[in-house]
């Protein structure tokens, strides 16, 4: 071995083209670093608040008066507009400008007073899922506290007691304690597993260029002979640069969300930092699978690309995966990203000991090390030198 050869010689020559390359710099320094910086942005607030409605009050009563200054104390909730009609709600919902439209009906206070049980009448824009969803339960709740204050005044009129009345309102009283997070701050929710899952994306596709650039430009030859013709050399020279850059991408995430905006750690620095380690490495790996199935660089980046997009769907973080057919379910365990964010519920939010993550750390390590079954594939597609359209 010398100068020329080796694995120092492929990981100066790796670095020296990454450091050259506009869609490097790009792609492995500035997309992960400036997603972070929207997607915080974008969440700072944590929790969606003063979302605008507006409210058709056809009743006009102190008691319809009131239901809506009740409603627009939410925090969620902002009265933006009370219509004249329906028909005028309906069309500024259809311009966007607002999320929702609650219709008070005439007569709503004799009625409900006379026991004709009225209905309230809400609409929500659930194309807006978040905002559909946090306005609906508002939506619901002030409904709620109107049939439960009409039937307390009705009661109250009728010679009964608050202390009387409120058992048969109110028979079961609910004491909610969110798990995890308390704050219900979708940054939390949200951030913890799409910034891993950008990172992902982003190691899955350049590990696939790493090599198949090499055979799209005729270089394989030249790349097999600085590593003395050992696929280890060639494997560890050639991807070890973006594993140190992935790694300081890793630590700032974990110094920005658990350290700076203190997010919930309880297990700790070591046991997430391993776990981005783990899901770096299973990331390359899984590029280095893709090259070696399909052969192809084109078709294997388009591939990665797919599966770093399904990830954020299979994962089971917005939607539960046990929720799914079974089969999709089973599917999911094919995911390096699913078992990172299994480690992260269990260590970041929940806290348990590290022993019971070990299957989740084992099945990261798993995509690495079988990725060493396909290094004869992609020696054969270095030396060969055959890129295909």
């Amino acid at each position: 071995m010398n100068a020329e050869t080796g694995i120092f010689a492929i990981f100066k020559r790796e670095w020296i083209r990454i450091s050259s390359s506009k869609i490097c710099i790009w792609g492995i320094f500035v997309s992960p670093l400036l997603s972070m910086i929207i997607l915080m942005w974008m969440m700072s607030s944590g929790l969606p608040s003063r979302i605008p409605i507006a409210v058709v009050d056809l009743d006009n009563t102190t008691t319809s008066r009131t239901l809506i200054r009740q409603l627009d104390a939410f925090e969620k909730t902002d009265i933006k507009y009370k219509s004249l009609s329906f028909n005028e709600a309906r069309h500024q919902m259809e311009r966007m400008e607002v999320y929702a439209v609650l219709t008070i009906p005439k007569d709503f206070t004799k009625d409900a007073i006379s026991g004709n049980r009225p209905k309230l009448v809400y609409y929500t824009n659930n194309a807006f899922l978040i905002s559909g969803s946090l306005l609906f339960q508002d939506l619901k709740t002030i409904s709620t506290l109107a049939s439960a204050s009409v039937g307390l005044q009705t009661a109250v009129a009728k010679g009964y007691t608050e202390t009387q009345v409120m058992p048969i309102l109110q028979p079961i009283t609910i004491d909610s304690h969110p798990i995890g997070n308390p704050w219900l701050n979708y940054s939390v929710y949200l951030n913890n597993i799409l910034l891993p899952g950008i990172l992902q994306l982003i190691i899955l596709m350049f590990t696939v260029s790493a090599f198949g650039s090499e055979i799209k430009l005729g270089n394989g030859q030249k790349l097999l002979a600085m590593g003395d013709n050992s696929m280890l050399k060639v494997i560890i020279g050639k991807l070890l640069p973006y594993t140190i850059i992935y790694i300081g991408i890793a630590l700032f995430y974990i110094v920005i969300l658990y350290y700076y905006n203190r997010f919930p750690l309880h297990s700790g620095f070591w046991p997430m930092f391993f776990n981005y380690l783990c899901l770096i490495l299973a990331a390359q790996g899984g590029g280095i699978i893709l090259l070696g199935i399909f052969r192809n660089y084109r078709f294997a980046l388009s591939i990665a690309s797919l599966i770093g997009m399904v990830s954020f769907s299979i994962t089971g973080f917005s939607f539960s995966t046990l929720a799914m057919d079974g089969s999709l379910n089973a599917l999911s365990n094919f995911f390096p990203l699913r078992h990172f964010f299994l480690i992260y519920i269990d260590q970041a939010l929940n806290g348990i000991p590290v022993g019971y993550s070990m299957y989740q750390y084992a099945a990261l390590l798993a995509f690495a090390l079988l990725s060493i079954f396909f290094w004869g594939v992609i020696k054969r597609l270095l030396r060969e030198n055959v890129y295909e359209l």
